[in-house]
């Protein structure tokens, strides 16, 4: 498998999207809300 070289720029949007997931889930639990995903072509609601 070849590797693939990342642009500091592209790091730092992929951890930058890491804590805005991160901080997506703290916020469902905390809000005691559904989270929507898409899992196998197929909408799904989430308890977190």
């Amino acid at each position: 498998m070849k590797e693939y070289k990342r642009s500091l720029n592209q790091q730092k949007i992929i951890d930058g999207m890491s804590k805005v997931y991160e901080k997506l889930i703290e916020f469902k639990k905390k809000s005691n809300s559904e989270l929507v995903i898409l899992k196998d072509n197929k909408i799904v609601r989430v308890k977190p």
